[in-house]
């Protein structure tokens, strides 16, 4: 067979460039979605580079800086050469410290050879998934709910299955409708409490309801707790609260929101035994390992002072209070009280618009940035996604803002 050269002949230009406009995609891309609050982000910043000024309360992260004894923790970490590959499931110091600091807060007992570390919270759900399900399973998952839920359980190749979450219910699973949607090829089953988008957080009563359906399904359960710290009225409750919960569910957290430690990338699992292996070689086969010097200021969070945790979960309590009570007083518009998290999700459906429609006026004609419920599920039409994760004084501007809009 003769071969064919690509050698350029003279006085001739060969183009060999990948065409890859022309390359066709794998068909798992297509089912791969996106999380709308970064999109939202980067229309808001091109605004503002034209000029205009934007009240952001589209992204989901703390204003606050990080704690500075975090900070000093990573410095010292760099200053003595952690800067080189460390083990895959994270640094045996940090796991240590994460089995501790969970037990210390009443939360779980585990040992360390159960937490896996990872570069922020998102590669534990798309782990854990991946792991998990193939063709044909299923996935219960909250709607309104964190988007990347459905769309890693499709990437997967699982099909994904919305368990709507009502206002007139407090946006909590209601145990009687979760069961009705479990079939036998329910595989898995995504909790968040204190949840994102709407603020809410389960009681004891509903996740023991939620974790009897799961045991008498052989339910695995991937519990998102990310907010945990975020509660305002009374303790944190979890499915793992529930007896025999511990061999089936996946305890899902990070630092991030806790700490206000967004941009450090840092997220950690507790895993039941059998999954621990099979999840450590996704993080082999993927990020290799979390970045060393982080995982130390990592554990000065968890061993250090709660103080700066406590000063901005009251700073939220007070600017929760603000928005709530403002959005309720637009005409039209009604907001629960959230529980958790730092959101809030207000009914728009006497305005006569979309959800999609009325962000997109907010931030093209008020500045002010905000997320259609329609971003979190098909439940999160007639709603919208405020993160009073800004100062009071911008909460109110973006009030005033929204009000001149919608009573114009």
């Amino acid at each position: 067979m003769a071969r064919v050269s690509r050698h350029r002949t003279v006085g001739q230009e060969v183009d060999t460039r990948p065409r890859l406009e022309a390359v066709k995609l794998a068909g798992r891309m297509n089912r791969l979605g996106t999380e709308s609050a970064f999109e939202v982000l980067a229309k808001a910043k091109a605004l503002e580079a034209r000029g205009r000024e934007i009240v952001h309360l589209e992204i989901g992260e703390p204003d606050f800086d990080t704690p500075a004894h975090v900070v000093a923790a990573a410095q010292q970490a760099l200053d003595k050469g952690h800067t080189h590959y460390v083990p895959a499931p994270g640094i045996p110091e940090l796991r240590t410290a994460v089995a501790d600091f969970l037990e210390r807060t009443g939360r779980l007992t585990t040992t360390p050879d159960k937490v896996l570390v990872t570069p922020g919270a998102k590669p534990i759900m798309f782990f854990t998934i991946m792991a998990l399900c193939e063709e044909g399973d299923e996935v219960l998952y909250p709607d309104p709910g964190f988007p990347m839920y459905a769309s890693i359980a499709a990437f997967a190749g699982a099909k994904p299955v919305p368990v709507p979450l009502r206002e007139e219910n407090g946006f909590v699973i209601d145990p009687e409708e979760l069961a009705s949607l479990v079939t036998d090829r329910t595989k898995l089953l995504i909790l968040n409490s204190p949840h994102n988008p709407c603020g809410s957080a389960s009681t004891p009563e509903q996740l023991e309801a939620i974790a009897e359906i799961a045991i008498a399904n052989d339910l695995v359960v991937l519990s998102d707790e990310v907010y945990w710290a975020l509660r305002y009225d009374g303790d944190h409750h979890s499915v793992l609260d529930v007896d025999g919960m511990a061999e089936r569910t996946i305890l899902l957290d990070g630092w991030s929101k806790t700490f206000a430690m967004t941009g450090w990338r840092l997220g950690f699992g507790v895993f039941p035994q059998p999954l621990v292996e099979p999840v450590t070689r996704l993080l082999i086969n993927s990020v290799s390992c979390t970045s060393a010097f982080s995982q130390y200021a990592a554990i000065a969070a968890l061993e250090g002072p709660w103080d700066d945790v406590e000063r901005m979960l009251e700073a939220f309590r007070e600017r929760r209070e603000v928005i709530v009570s403002g959005l309720n007083a637009v005409p039209g518009v009604s907001c629960i009280e959230p529980g958790g998290a730092f959101y809030a999700f207000p009914n728009i459906s006497e305005l006569g618009l979309s959800a999609a429609t009325l962000a997109d006026r907010l931030l093209e004609e008020a500045g002010v940035a905000c997320l259609p419920g329609t971003s979190f599920g098909v439940y999160g039409e007639d709603h919208l996604r405020f993160s009073y994760a800004n100062s009071v004084e911008n909460i109110r501007r973006a009030l005033d803002a929204f009000e001149a809009l919608v009573t114009s």
